[in-house]
């Protein structure tokens, strides 16, 4: 009803609203269709920022409008006909998402007009009609045509939902902080909001098992779990790392109920945001990871084994219940592990998937066998071939999903791990690239040049499906790392607007220039200098990929570089001997220290860049940033968001000094474990001191402005001014260094495998 109030009071606008006056700016469009009423608001907004009156009229209207300028949207049919009137040129590319700007000027009047493919299409010009008005440039909005470079952008988002169904990160405070605002339609509104402003239009949900938080099944009604939960009792970080205690028996001893909800009013609840979501172009998948049954067992005798038939006809009913009760929702991501056996009978990984996810599609079909279902099958602990073999029969659109980068997608542009799948993918049987973000959980990162190369890496629509990027190591919900937090607290995609907004509009469209992102930081920032801020925020972000693809790490516990840390179970924090014994990533190119120094004693030609083309690269970012930050600091006033941000370009640098020289202590540590030239280790000791100092430097810029400790799921807890005691250590271990402690060659490197044929 809310929402057909609004309609109403919408069209009662349109119709008693008086002609456009001879002063003022019209906007013309179709109120019936919300994704064109969302890029209007968009432009609403905008005109008002700027002060710059607007009347809004339906397209019937415009022959008869004498504003002297007119935005006009119109798709489909309604853009050709719009193309005549004006006597422009029509749409060129009529593909799904796509459309193109268009300028007339008739009679002392001027016209820019969106002529769109579809819905989706005409939204997105809007969009650039709103963002023109904001930044001052729509004078000089140029005619062109646009379509997606890539069909389907989005989000990876673990979602904390309940103690009871918890996600796959819910023992940290990021995820804990964040329960009560999965159930909040206005954090869903402002997150969807954000993705349309940047072009995103997929959402995948990510949990455990998150069915009985939102489904009533007829044949397991008592699984269905009313109101929301969380547990006051300490979390901390013995959880395993497959995701099978993440519901303990002592988190339930001291619960809070954080909303009073009946199964019932949850699913109205996520029918609105999906809802939303599709008002926007956004299409919403959940994933889950297998096999879990929190919430779940052991009512009806059902339990996460996989040969349990009471659990095989729980779930396969349980799906079919999710596409009914859900008529927007666009499928399902599926995952043959981390709590499934590697049995070889009729209850294999595939086969049970089958028999659940599979059939419970395929009853839901019977019923409403209109309905499109799409399939996403995780490459992850499973093959190729047993897939197909299983999913042959599936009545849907069926893809696979890759983690692209593994855990790092702040690594390199052109990671190799999808090679040998490549060859298996076609038109018709395409993968989703995971695009996991591990590396930032504080700062604000941005830079294009990066995320261009990146996106103009991945394999074209022939092979690719689209993508999705997210962190499994915090939530992208409101942050909670903030000493001056707004209220309430803010979403992480406004935080991160930037970077959020480089991903997602060049992976529309990957030529746009930087000029469009200057001009954004000058609309953000109009204080200060945009192209030196530009310049700052991009030798910044230069950092984390730089020391990423030198230090592999490959999944989240094994590196975290804000911290240069490990999970404690792993190797924790990563001493000067981690860094004489590490690997570069594969396919950087770069030599690690131990081939470096091979080559080096043997007077070999070293032909790729080494560790100290790395520290030389590190500490050249760290300086071009530190150089640009008084300037800037300078014009900040009193903008809180100017002035955290270059907070973060700060610690970034000092990091980013910090990790240049440990490797070159690293350097030369390991030479003098091989020649015992004291004056090595000396040289040693000296850049390992000044590492100390550049650290102690990170951690005061970082606690200025971010809570410490801090609690992660897959790295535990993160205390950097702690941690110096550790990074002290380093020289320590230098002055008291044995030669001959490592061999000539690395240890093997932990195969990196995410595709099996």
């Amino acid at each position: 009803m809310p929402r057909l109030h609004a309609l109403t009071a919408l069209f009662l606008v349109f119709s008693l609203r008086a002609p456009a006056a001879e002063s003022a700016w019209a906007l013309f469009y179709d109120p019936d269709v919300p994704q064109v009423r969302f890029a209007a608001s968009e432009i609403r907004a905008a005109c008002a920022a700027r002060g710059a009156p607007l009347f809004e009229e339906p397209l019937d209207r415009l022959a008869q409008a004498a504003a002297p300028v007119r935005l006009v949207i119109a798709a489909g049919p309604a853009a050709s006909k719009l193309a005549a009137a004006l006597s422009v040129k029509p749409l060129e590319k009529t593909s799904a998402q796509s459309y193109a700007i268009r300028r007339a000027g008739q009679g002392g009047r001027r016209t820019v007009a969106v002529l769109a493919a579809d819905a989706a299409g005409a939204m997105y010009g809007g969009l650039d009609l709103a963002e023109a008005v904001r930044t001052g440039t729509l004078d000089a909005i140029a005619e062109a045509d646009h379509s997606p470079y890539i069909a389907q952008r989005g989000f990876k988002f673990n979602i904390p939902l309940d103690l009871r169904t918890p996600s796959y990160s819910d023992n940290s405070h990021a995820a804990q902080s964040n329960i009560p605002e999965m159930w909040s339609f206005d954090f869903w509104r402002e997150l969807l909001d954000e993705m349309a402003r940047q072009r995103y239009n997929v959402l995948s949900l990510w949990n455990l098992h998150p069915f009985p938080s939102l489904v009533k099944v007829p044949e397991f009604p008592d699984v269905a779990l009313n109101d929301v939960w969380r547990t006051r009792a300490p979390m901390d970080d013995t959880y395993s790392h497959s995701g099978n205690d993440m519901l303990r028996p002592e988190l339930l001893r001291d619960v809070e109920v954080v909303k009073t909800m009946t199964i019932e009013q949850k699913i109205r609840f996520w029918r609105e945001v999906m809802q939303c979501a599709r008002d926007r172009g956004i299409s919403v998948y959940w994933f889950t990871w297998n096999l879990f049954t929190f919430g779940a067992e052991p009512k009806y005798g059902i339990t996460a084994d996989q040969s349990n038939p009471k659990t095989i006809e729980y779930l396969r009913a349980t799906i079919r219940e999710m596409v009914l009760t859900y008529p927007l929702l666009a499928g399902f991501g599926i995952t043959a592990g981390e709590n499934m056996r590697n049995r070889k009978d009729e209850y294999a990984s595939e086969k049970f998937l089958w028999k659940t996810y599979g059939l419970g599609v395929a009853d839901a079909k019977k019923i409403q066998p209109w309905r499109e279902v799409r399939m996403i099958h995780r490459y992850h602990m499973t093959s190729h071939d047993e897939i197909l073999r299983e999913w042959k029969d599936y009545p849907g659109p069926f893809d696979f999903s890759f983690k692209y980068s593994i855990a790092h997608m702040y690594s390199i542009p052109n990671p190799p791990f999808l090679e040998p799948a490549l060859p298996h993918l076609s038109p018709k049987l395409r993968t989703w690239l995971t695009v996991r973000d591990d590396d930032y959980y504080s700062f604000r990162w941005g830079d294009p040049e990066y995320a261009r190369a990146y996106i103009r890496n991945m394999p074209g629509p022939d092979k690719l499906a689209g993508y999705y990027m997210g962190p499994d190591g915090t939530i992208w919900g409101r942050e909670s790392l903030s000493r001056e937090p707004e209220a309430p607290r803010q979403l992480v995609v406004h935080k991160r607007w930037y970077g959020f907004m480089i991903w997602g509009r060049l992976s529309y469209e990957p030529e746009l220039p930087d000029e469009l992102f200057r001009r954004a930081l000058a609309a953000r920032f109009p204080q200060t200098d945009s192209a030196t801020l530009f310049r700052a925020w991009s030798a910044a972000s230069k950092i984390f990929p730089r020391i990423t693809s030198f230090f592999w790490g490959d999944i989240d516990l094994r590196w975290q570089p804000e911290a240069c840390l490990s999970h404690p179970r792993h190797r924790g924090f990563y001493t000067v001997q981690h860094f004489i014994e590490g690997h570069s990533m594969p396919g950087s190119g770069i030599l690690d220290i131990l081939e470096w120094r091979s080559r080096k004693l043997a007077g070999q030609a070293m032909n790729a860049p080494g560790p100290l083309e790395t520290a030389d690269s590190l500490a050249a970012a760290a300086s071009e940033t530190l150089k640009l930050l008084p300037g800037l600091r300078a014009t900040q006033g009193g903008d809180k968001e100017l002035r955290l941000t270059l907070g973060d370009l700060l610690a970034m640098a000092h990091l980013g000094n910090y990790y240049a020289e440990k490797i070159r202590g690293a350097v030369d540590l390991a030479l003098f474990d091989k020649t015992r030239d004291t004056v090595q280790r000396e040289s040693a000791i000296r850049h390992l001191q000044i590492a100390l100092d550049h650290w102690k430097r990170y951690a005061a810029a970082y606690t200025l402005q971010y809570e410490q400790p801090r609690l992660y799921n897959r790295v535990g807890w993160i205390d950097l001014h702690a941690l110096s005691e550790k990074v002290e250590r380093d020289i320590a271990i230098a002055r008291l260094w044995t030669p001959g402690t490592v061999p000539d060659q690395p240890s093997a490197r932990q195969a990196d495998r995410p595709f099996r044929k």
